[in-house]
């Protein structure tokens, strides 16, 4: 909203200077994560407060974890806070006739109303089970078809793809030279490591025969929903010890900036051979926020926790994380700088499979690890809460590097 403000007053001849220095997305970026942090650290405890009054607690099941007695009563549906500190500086900050900003806000409020909804259930029905599962998947369909047809139709969404191989052309580029791309056109390539180009065209997936538009879009819809479902229920399934689904979002939020400020920025995107993304630039204002925002709430929500995000945070920011993947042409890397979700989830699907399969063939159901997710295992070998965590943390930071050095392995 800023820029119309100052667009305004450069219009009339006040304060150009100012005018110029919001054009600038580094500047709005820092901006947008001040705000993001001032957001969540000041109004964060006056919403915690809130929250507590109301009896918005959470119902902490007794699953003989050490410490766990003692965060019965915590408030929960934190998540508003995150929602808050990604949304204002947004509105505030970003060019909101952007179609990747405005896709942004779509999938933050649609995924943050649906784990409202399912948190809503929870603590004022007295519902444990909250939200059914098929009301999620629905809601997350409906969102994942909303991009893909973006993706697909919108005219803004496309690609520019380097022409030059030369080095010599590359120390002579620079930022207003368009004629080292071909003209932006509008693709279903993506990034995929280790192949030749790192791209992989979608539509070469599908038989020559079958290449018809709406086969394609059914294609490309079912890749994009399946995504945008495993990521957020993923960061659902790890939301399940005090800061770990927070900071775990804040490390893959910044590797996710990094990624659009490269993929926006013709230079860059000369440099590394990557695909240029024109206009995703932007996101690098919303990510910061994204960012922004997650380490504000860390403020609360590490050990031992003042407030759980709820599932109106988790399944936000999965959908957040989800979504940008999928503009910026990166959703095959998710299995890398999203390892953690990815091992989190996984651990759940093996342990509930190999329980049910060795109930059915020995009558007795036998476990993989101790307690699943994966945290809980580690937990129930006594490594503390804290300490595991920070190395969670650590493992992530591993992993995003990873992400990256995959753009220069062919």
């Amino acid at each position: 909203m800023l820029h119309y403000l100052f667009d305004y007053l450069y219009d009339i001849g006040v304060n150009p200077n100012y005018h110029n220095l919001f054009n600038y997305i580094s500047i709005r970026s820092v901006c947008a994560m001040i705000i993001s942090l001032f957001v969540t650290v000041y109004f964060g405890k006056m919403i915690i407060s809130f929250l507590s009054k109301k009896l918005v607690q959470d119902q902490v099941r007794d699953l003989g974890l050490s410490g766990q007695v003692e965060k019965t009563g915590t408030p929960t549906m934190g998540g508003i806070i995150i929602l808050l500190g990604i949304l204002i500086p947004t509105l505030l900050l970003c060019r909101l006739d952007n179609i990747y900003v405005i896709l942004m806000l779509i999938t933050t409020i649609w995924m943050g109303l649906i784990g409202f909804w399912d948190d809503y259930i929870k603590v004022f029905k007295n519902n444990k089970r909250g939200l059914a599962g098929r009301f999620k998947i629905v809601g997350q369909v409906l969102l994942g078809c909303l991009i893909s047809a973006c993706v697909f139709l919108h005219p803004d969404i496309v690609i520019q793809e380097n022409i030059s191989k030369s080095p010599e052309t590359i120390l002579i580029l620079d930022q207003e030279s368009p004629l080292l791309f071909e003209r932006a056109e509008k693709s279903l390539k993506t990034t995929i490591p280790f192949f030749k180009n790192n791209q992989l065209d979608y539509t070469d997936l599908i038989s020559s025969s079958l290449r018809k538009d709406f086969l394609v879009f059914l294609f490309f819809s079912f890749i994009v929903v399946f995504i945008i479902t495993a990521v957020s229920n993923s960061a659902n399934l790890t939301d399940g010890i005090d800061g770990l689904a927070t900071g775990i979002s804040a490390i893959i939020g910044t590797t996710l900036g990094v990624f659009c400020y490269v993929s926006g920025n013709m230079v860059f995107a000369n440099y590394l051979d990557i695909m240029f993304i024109p206009n995703t630039g932007e996101l690098v204002v919303f990510i910061s926020a994204f960012v922004g925002s997650c380490v504000g709430f860390l403020w609360y929500n590490s050990f031992p926790a003042q407030v759980f995000m709820g599932d109106t945070g988790s399944l936000a920011l999965g959908g957040i994380i989800g979504v940008l993947a999928i503009l910026i042409r990166k959703e095959l890397l998710i299995p890398i700088f999203c390892g953690i979700f990815f091992v989190e989830s996984l651990s759940v699907i093996l342990q509930v499979s190999y329980f049910k399969y060795t109930k059915r063939k020995l009558g007795v159901g036998k476990r993989i690890f101790l307690m699943s997710p994966l945290h809980h295992h580690f937990q129930k070998l006594g490594i503390h809460e804290s300490k595991l965590v920070t190395r969670f943390w650590i493992v992530c930071v591993f992993l995003c590097l990873l992400a990256f050095v995959t753009l220069k392995l062919r």
